[in-house]
């Protein structure tokens, strides 16, 4: 049943799996705050489907003939681009990490439980990121290996950054894209862009993701947590 609540979490499904679709779609509308707008089995289905602007597009990344990881630049490309969650099978932290910088805000494996996927449709729609467990050990292991610089220099960077590129700094940490950042700091996307290159140059950083990294390392951001396991691992990180 298709709940009709005009705040209601608009979801769409791709996987190519039928009956994981059918089931899916249960476990979701069993919850009064989502529905689901749509399902899909491919590439062309998917991109049909965002006419019904959903705010969570579901993606596996296998499906048959296509990976979803090719056309997830696609998905997030309108002006109010729907936030694109991983759920797959392969339990492939490279491949998620890649996912991640193509613009995914968060990962769940199948074989997570259903509470779990429903958390996180919730967390990722209020604004956070969701990285699975796989996820926090590759992005720990950068971090405990960029412990291996030069804290001098770093700190050199971090003193160029101006008090509003710190404040961009810490929203792109918690997952919003530039329109959110205008929006939250009453600045165009344009300027946005512009402080986002001023930040990249000062602390030598390549994309969005690498900040990310950046700022938990250094203390210009807080790790969104996902789970118990996070808060462990931030102890462990302070600690090294």
């Amino acid at each position: 049943m298709m709940h009709q609540s005009q705040t209601a979490i608009r979801i769409l499904l791709v996987d190519d799996h039928q009956i994981f679709l059918t089931g899916l779609q249960l476990l979701i509308e069993k919850e009064p705050d989502m529905i689901v707008v749509g399902t899909a089995t491919n590439r062309a289905e998917a991109l049909a489907l965002m006419q019904e602007h959903p705010d969570i597009v579901l993606l596996d990344l296998d499906l048959g003939n296509e990976s979803g990881i090719d056309f997830l630049p696609q998905l997030i490309e309108p002006e109010e681009p729907p936030r694109v969650i991983i759920v797959t099978g392969v339990p492939d932290p490279e491949l998620h990490l890649r996912a991640v910088r193509l613009g995914a805000l968060g990962v769940v494996l199948k074989l997570d439980s259903a509470g779990l996927l429903v958390k996180a449709i919730r967390k990722v729609h209020g604004g956070e990121m969701w990285l699975n467990r796989p996820m926090i050990s590759t992005v720990m292991t950068e971090l405990i290996h960029a412990r291996a610089k030069k804290m001098d220099s770093e700190a050199l960077k971090i003193a160029e950054l101006t008090v509003r590129e710190r404040e961009v700094i810490a929203l792109v940490a918690e997952g919003m894209r530039n329109k959110q950042i205008g929006e939250r700091l009453f600045i165009s996307e344009k300027t946005v862009r512009h402080y986002l290159t001023s930040v990249f140059d000062k602390l030598g950083v390549a994309d969005r993701l690498a900040l990310m990294i950046y700022s938990f390392q250094h203390g210009l951001a807080k790790i969104p947590t996902a789970d118990p396991q996070v808060e462990r691992t931030k102890t462990a990180l302070r600690t090294s």
